[in-house]
């Protein structure tokens, strides 16, 4: 049973974010999370206050046509209220009529941390493993520049 909680949280985590429900998203997070994008961005790690990532989302997210996040293949690991998630993701971003190519995707792994609240899973800790990109990789610079 909590494991189907656990991945339910993680895919509404995603959802949230490519339907733009912000609320939905911020359900999903811990109050402060780990955020490690740094296989695909080069920044380190940091933790942030779920308000600051969603902040950072909405600014960058609707600019697309649409995200498509999917996710495949969960492990979980459950410790009393902490939890571990591990997942397989593909993430494509379209912006129609971007020079050099509208699609640009992402392929990789995810590494979750969780914390049980009051019966609710929340991330606390998210880290892409980046394996691969496909497509136009200028597409987030021409998104913003939108």
């Amino acid at each position: 049973m909590d494991k189907d909680l656990i991945v339910q949280t993680i895919v509404n985590l995603f959802n949230g974010a490519d339907k733009h429900d912000w609320e939905i998203v911020k359900n999903s997070f811990c109050e402060n999370v780990l955020l490690d994008y740094s296989s695909l961005s080069g920044q380190p790690a940091s933790t942030l206050s779920s308000t600051d990532i969603i902040t950072s989302w909405k600014s960058f997210l609707p600019k697309f046509m649409f995200t498509l996040h999917m996710l495949s293949n969960f492990e979980v690991g459950i410790q009393g209220n902490k939890a571990t998630a591990f997942c397989k993701g593909q993430a494509v971003h379209h912006l129609p009529n971007a020079e050099g190519g509208d699609l640009w995707t992402v392929f990789g792994t995810y590494d979750f941390a969780l914390d049980n609240h009051g019966g609710n899973w929340h991330v606390s800790s998210m880290k892409l493993n980046l394996l691969y990109q496909d497509g136009n990789k200028q597409l987030p610079v021409l998104a913003m520049a939108n």
